[in-house]
C-alpha cells in the first residue's frame, strides 16, 4: 500500500469521534483548538462586513436566550458571543467556539423567546456536534484520496475525472452548508437544549411551520439543506417525549414576545 494511503488510514483510525446526545460516529481530523480558532477568525470576518444591530431590546432578547442555552450546553471552553445582524435574511449561525449571530429577518418568524430558542438551539447544536469540523475532515480525506489516486493514475483525462468525482477544487471551510443528516441532528440536539434551558420544546413544531410559510418566493436560506417539512415534523414527534421530560423537570424560562416581532406587527 502506498505510504500516502497508509498515512490516511492511520488518520482515519485516530479521527473517530461520537456526537454528544445522539452518539453518532463521525470523522474529526481537526483539533477543537484549531476549530475554535477558525470559528473566531470567520466570525470576525463576517461581523466586519455586516451591519450590527445595536437595538437594546433585540440584543437583550438574543443574549438572554443565548446565555440560557449556553449554560446547559456546558462548554466552559467556549467563549460565547451573541450578536444581531441587521439583515432581512431569514438566517442565523453558530461558529465553533460559541460565536453566534442572528439575522433580524428571522426574528419575526421566531415571534417569541421560545421560538428564538429553537433557532439558537439548532445553531448551537451544530457547534456542539462539531459539524463544521466534520465537513472539513471529509474534505481533507477526499483531497488526500484524490491526490493518491492521481499519483497512481499518472495524470491525464482519467485522473481528471477521478478528481472531479471527489469534488477537488471546490472550496471548503467553516461556513460550508451542512448535510441533511447534520441538520436533523441539530434539530434533535437543539430540541433537547431548549428543553433543558426551560423553553417548551413543543414550540419547535410551530416555529418550523412558520419557517416553511416564510418562503413565499423562494426557500429561506435557513432551510436550504434541511429535511423536508414532513420528515422534520415526524422526527420532532419522535424526539418530543424525551424533550418534554427534560422540560417538565426544569424551571420554566420566561417567554416574552420578541422586540423584533412586536415591531413587525405594528
Amino acid at each position: 500500500m502506498p505510504s500516502r494511503l497508509v498515512a490516511l488510514v492511520a488518520l482515519l483510525a485516530l479521527g473517530c469521534a461520537k456526537v454528544p446526545y445522539t452518539h453518532r460516529s463521525q470523522l474529526i481530523l481537526v483539533s477543537q483548538r484549531d476549530e475554535n480558532a477558525l470559528g473566531a477568525q470567520a466570525f470576525t470576518q463576517v461581523v466586519s462586513k455586516s451591519r450590527i444591530d445595536q437595538s437594546p431590546g433585540l440584543n437583550r432578547d438574543v443574549v438572554e436566550v443565548g446565555e440560557r442555552l449556553a449554560r446547559v450546553a456546558n462548554r466552559p471552553d467556549f467563549q460565547w458571543k451573541f450578536v444581531v445582524i441587521d439583515d432581512p435574511k431569514v438566517n442565523a449561525f453558530c461558529l465553533p467556539g460559541g460565536k453566534v449571530a442572528v439575522y433580524t429577518g428571522i426574528l419575526p418568524v421566531a415571534q417569541d423567546q421560545a421560538g428564538l430558542a429553537v433557532v439558537l438551539g439548532h445553531e448551537i447544536a451544530h457547534a456542539l456536534a462539531r459539524h463544521g469540523a466534520e465537513r472539513m475532515s471529509q474534505g481533507m480525506v477526499a483531497q488526500s484520496v484524490g491526490q493518491a489516486l492521481a499519483i497512481g493514475l499518472g495524470g491525464g483525462a482519467e485522473s481528471t475525472m477521478i478528481l472531479a468525482a471527489y469534488g477537488l477544487g471546490a472550496q471548503y471551510g467553516v461556513l460550508l452548508p451542512y448535510g441533511r443528516t447534520q441538520e436533523s441532528e441539530a434539530d434533535h440536539i437543539g430540541l433537547l437544549l431548549m428543553a433543558q434551558a426551560g423553553y417548551d420544546p413543543r414550540v419547535a413544531v410551530e416555529f418550523w411551520q412558520r419557517m416553511e410559510r416564510s418562503g413565499s418566493g423562494g426557500t429561506p436560506e435557513f432551510l436550504s439543506t434541511h429535511p423536508s417539512h414532513g420528515t422534520r415534523v415526524r422526527q420532532l414527534s419522535e424526539w418530543m417525549p424525551e424533550a418534554t421530560r427534560l422540560y417538565d423537570a426544569t424551571p420554566h424560562a420566561p417567554n416574552a414576545r420578541l422586540a423584533a416581532a412586536s415591531a413587525a406587527t405594528r
